[in-house]
């Protein structure tokens, strides 16, 4: 276990005594910050001409504004993830210290899961920052809590699997660009895949839209939490990071 921690402490070190902890914050924050006002500024014009018009229809804030910002979160992290991942175990690989750690008396999980927890740790901080515009929704408005952590449950659990992902894909090369374009093109596979489910029929078309990984947020996104949801995140998760376990153990041959 405390090897497992010097690992996650010496790369989540890496990640913020550089700027790329800062700069990826910042990007998401910014681009989040855009949809956000973008879907209040909608919501208060709505709600405006519903009280001019004197109509006492009820406006739902959670289906009008925190559920659109989620699934628009949720693609937004499509395009950030590659960018926390690419160097997991590619800078590793070009700098030449992964051959070191694969001789020292670290196991491969402990560097796989060293690794994977402080990209994690990033992802984390990245994703709660954004409930400052939460904050803002509570003190101008009554929207409800429990959806609200139901979808940033959903958010977190996406980020385990595409953060296995990136990591297992970084395994793979020493190029931290090939790392992140590869990366970006399986989470784009995972996302587009759903939309493949309408034309391939109906056996196919189901294991599609099972596969996708925006659909099992749907319902993240609405409030609602679902075990099956669930058990796809974390086995998903386990499997790339065996993937990922495979890769290193070949590495060890090869060297």
């Amino acid at each position: 276990m405390g090897n497992l921690f010097q690992i996650y402490k010496r790369d989540l070190k890496g990640y913020f005594s550089s700027p790329i902890a800062y700069v990826v914050i910042g990007l998401f924050l910014i681009v989040t910050g855009i949809f956000f006002y973008l879907l209040l500024s909608s919501f208060l014009q709505y709600s405006y001409a519903m009280m001019m018009q004197r109509q006492n229809i009820p406006v739902n804030v959670n289906l009008m504004m925190i559920r659109p910002f989620f699934l628009n979160m949720s693609v937004i992290v499509l395009f950030v993830i590659p960018m926390i991942t690419m160097r997991s175990f590619s800078e590793e690989k070009k700098s030449g210290t992964m051959e070191l750690l694969l001789t020292s008396p670290l196991t491969n999980w402990q560097i796989i899961l060293g690794k994977y927890l402080a990209t994690f740790t990033l992802y984390f901080v990245m994703v709660m920052v954004t409930f400052l515009f939460m904050v803002f929704l509570f003190i101008w408005g009554k929207p409800g809590l429990g959806p609200i952590l139901i979808s940033y449950l959903g958010i977190l659990l996406m980020g385990l699997v595409l953060i296995a992902v990136g990591n297992f894909i970084s395994s793979l090369t020493e190029n931290q660009i090939v790392a992140a374009v590869g990366t970006f093109g399986a989470t784009m596979l995972l996302w587009v895949i759903g939309f493949a489910g309408d034309f391939a029929g109906k056996v196919f078309g189901e294991l599609f839209k099972y596969l996708s990984i925006v659909n099992h947020f749907e319902d993240f996104s609405k409030g609602v939490f679902d075990t099956s949801h669930l058990v796809y995140y974390l086995s998903l998760t386990f499997i790339m990071l065996f993937f990922t376990y495979q890769s290193i153990e070949s590495s060890k041959w090869r060297s």
